[in-house]
């Protein structure tokens, strides 16, 4: 019994197909069916039923992926607490990060540090706030970049930096016109908004005591920051947009940015990881490169700011 034959056991329970199992590890078909068979036959069970489409665990086989999974989490705890020992930035490193943060931070620092880190294997996965909690506590990814919100209690945060929230207003709305966009202006807008579950979403919601935004909605489902920009600048309605994604506009398009007025709803930024979390080093070169990369009035929130929760 391997290692490798436990990772390929989870491979194919979480995709219940063999060539899809397969391309996740790396591997021929052949070759992941073959040492699935092989600790088949050691343990002397059927940890699968290949006559279902798709495959499925018996109940034998159940147990045992309940087991590799476990196997394969106190594995890693006894990796990455060699790498901490050592104080070493190698191994891989998985990063969740949010689709809201993720387009405007990552190209801050990402590039430049694998290019002075050539070696470092960080890898970076974006997925919203439920899925990351998820997956940072089956230890799918290691660490995870999101927006602190309720129910984080069972999480170990650093704050990372705060981020304002912007309108961003179509020439042709009657906003355009303010220097500052108030809650109540909102009231009757035609909002581009993200679909719920985004936190970003929802702190805007929550805040500006939106309505659902059934309009924007039924016009475009399972939209982005990205594309209810090119909206509103052809013309249509308010979306919102985070401090840093400012930050890359361009002349005309800063014509269409509105700060709220006092008090300014902010984000607060921060970087997730469980309690027994054992990479240390590793984490803390990854916040102070994030910070670095952020501009410096980003790191403290302003004394006109509401924190969004």
């Amino acid at each position: 019994m391997t290692l490798q034959q436990l990772e390929y056991v989870l491979a194919l329970a979480k995709f219940r197909h063999f060539a899809k199992a397969a391309d996740y590890c790396k591997v021929t078909q052949p070759t992941l069916s073959s040492m699935v068979q092989k600790l088949e036959e050691e343990l002397g069970i059927k940890i699968f039923d290949r006559r279902r489409q798709p495959i499925l665990p018996t109940k034998a086989g159940l147990d045992v992926i309940s087991h590799a999974g476990e196997v394969l989490r106190q594995a890693r705890r006894l990796r990455d607490a060699a790498e901490e020992q050592k104080g070493s930035l190698s191994g891989t490193f998985t990063l969740g990060v949010l689709p809201t943060i993720a387009p405007y931070l990552i190209p801050r620092f990402f590039p430049q540090m694998l290019g002075d880190y050539p070696d470092m294997d960080v890898r970076i996965i974006e997925m919203k706030t439920s899925d990351m909690k998820k997956a940072l506590q089956e230890q799918i990814i290691d660490a995870g970049v999101l927006a602190r919100v309720d129910g984080l209690d069972d999480l170990k945060l650093s704050t990372l930096y705060y981020e304002q929230f912007y309108a961003y207003v179509s020439k042709d709305d009657p906003l355009f016109p303010k220097s500052s966009v108030k809650v109540t202006d909102l009231k009757s807008e035609f909002l581009w908004l993200l679909d719920e579950g985004h936190c970003f979403r929802d702190q805007l919601v929550k805040f500006c005591q939106l309505p659902a935004a059934t309009a924007s909605k039924k016009t475009y489902r399972l939209g982005s920051i990205e594309t209810f920009m090119r909206m509103v600048e052809h013309d249509k309605g308010v979306t919102f947009i985070p401090e840093l994604a400012v930050h890359q506009l361009d002349e005309v398009q800063r014509q269409l940015v509105r700060p709220f007025a006092l008090p300014i709803p902010t984000r607060e930024i921060v970087l997730a990881v469980t309690p027994d979390f054992v990479r240390k080093s590793m984490l803390d070169f990854l916040a102070n490169s994030i910070r670095e990369a952020v501009p410096k009035a980003m790191l403290k929130p302003l004394a006109t700011a509401r924190i969004v929760i």
